[in-house]
């Protein structure tokens, strides 16, 4: 099980991710909302485990943006603010579950898999809704890996949460602001312009697949069917 704690604190996340590592769980952290929205995007997991109070974004907002963009992972808020109109703010924004702090390490882990057995009946009867089959190009959701024809394609980290951003919304424009703060989460330093440098490779890394990475002018880049070519 593949989870991904976004927890700002670094004594919880500590504590929780070598807890959750010893019940069998590999656990990935970040501790900035708006670095837990890019490896989402980039490398979806089985579950995530989410804070509220965090800084670059709040929780409820990774959350919302998250669902926006199509990302259907299991969500567990873990979260200081338990009142019940928190609890009524974060499951309308997507959360599946709601644990308030403190908290009991078997309660977690229980509530966990109890996300993951109530998903596993949906993506089975979903069957493909769980794949995408863009052109020679096949996308797995679930563990968000990329194939050209049987073969994974390979992406650099920043290609990969372009890649995912676009798959989130195949044939439909995603504005060049938006790409640029899944590429690159919280780094104010990058000019802006650096997107396009991603796009060019990942655009040439595409090549040959049946899908073209399009430009939009005033409204950003889609990923659509290539055009067969003219008998």
């Amino acid at each position: 099980m593949h989870i991904l704690l976004v927890e700002d604190d670094p004594a919880m996340h500590t504590t929780l991710q070598r807890a959750l590592a010893r019940r069998g769980m590999q656990v990935h952290w970040v501790g900035d909302g708006l670095q837990a929205l890019a490896q989402w995007t980039a490398q979806p997991p089985d579950a995530v485990v989410l804070d509220l109070s965090l800084p670059g974004m709040d929780g409820l907002d990774v959350l919302a943006q998250a669902r926006r963009q199509g990302l259907r992972t299991p969500v567990l808020v873990l979260t200081a603010r338990g009142t019940v109109g928190d609890r009524v703010l974060g499951l309308n924004a997507g959360a599946d579950d709601y644990l308030a702090k403190p908290f009991d390490l078997d309660e977690l882990e229980a509530r966990l898999r109890a996300l993951l057995r109530r998903s596993a009946p949906a993506a089975a009867d979903g069957g493909d809704s769980q794949v995408l089959q863009l052109g020679l190009m096949r996308y797995e959701r679930d563990s968000g890996a990329i194939y050209h024809l049987g073969e994974p394609l390979e992406f650099t980290r920043r290609e990969r949460a372009l890649m995912h951003a676009l798959l989130a919304r195949p044939g439909q424009a995603v504005a060049k602001e938006r790409l640029y703060d899944l590429v690159f989460p919280g780094a104010a330093e990058v000019q802006y312009e650096a997107i396009e440098v991603v796009v060019y490779r990942l655009r040439k890394k595409l090549a040959g697949t049946g899908v073209d990475l399009v430009t939009l002018r005033g409204l950003g880049y889609l990923l659509k069917v290539a055009a067969a070519p003219a008998a």
